[in-house]
This record gives structure tokens, sequence and C-alpha cells, in this order.
């Protein structure tokens, strides 16, 4: 459970890092999101409660979208978020994705979601896509 709240930790501070990004907690305090321009693009929950933390992102791309449906316990989000692409992932499970990988999915669910003023800046940053 320590690792899995590692990842979270990881993800989370990555998701906040991203241009714009601002933290939420519209169901109280067991319901964090991160979100920019007032539109989630990760749902956290939390890392303090009796389950494994997990996160839900939004992935267009069907490749990346796959890959992350093959994780272990990933499952379409609930609410019907899953028709839109949207896929919940465990981090507690055996062979749950490295953060390296969730802040890869975090990104991409960013970039759905972002104004194209917000993702030229993020492209702007070292590493940034050119």
């Amino acid at each position: 459970m320590r690792n899995a709240v590692r990842k979270w930790e990881q993800v989370r501070a990555f998701a906040l890092d991203l241009p714009g990004a601002a933290e939420e907690f519209p169901w109280g305090p067991e319901g964090c999101v991160v979100k920019v321009n007032k539109k989630i693009f990760v749902f956290l929950g939390n890392a303090d409660g009796p389950n494994p933390p997990g996160v839900s992102v939004k992935l267009k791309d069907e490749t990346l979208h796959e890959h992350a449906m093959a994780a272990p316990g990933a499952e379409p989000t609930g609410y019907g978020l899953g028709r839109a692409g949207w896929v919940s992932v465990p981090l507690g499970e055996k062979g749950a994705p490295a953060a390296q990988v969730l802040c890869e999915w975090v990104e991409e669910s960013y970039r759905t979601v972002a104004p194209k003023t917000l993702v030229k800046t993020l492209d702007a940053r070292p590493g940034g896509r050119p």
C-alpha cells in the first residue's frame, strides 16, 4: 500500500505542475480532482482511505487507452465516463503501472482538455514535445 501511495503522490505532484492546473475537492476530501480551465483531466480520489489509491484519466489515443486498460484491475471509469475514453487504474494491484507511465497518461489526458495556449506553454518547457 505504501508503494501505491507514493505513486499517487508523484502523479498528484506531476498533475499540479502542469500549466494552469488546479486541485479541487468537488465531492469532499475523498474526491480530489485536478482541473485545467475548469475541466477535470485526472480523478485522484485520495490516498488516505481504506482502499488503495487509484487514478482515472481520459485517453483518446487508442494505443494509450488499450495500454491503460491492460493494467491490472483497470476498467472503464464509471458514471458513463468510460464511453468517452476515461480509464480507472488502481495503484495497489501487483504489476500496477510505474509512476512515470501514469504521469504520461495524465499528461495525455491534460492535453485532451487544456486550451491550446496552455499546451503550447507545456511544449515550450525543457523536454516538452516539439
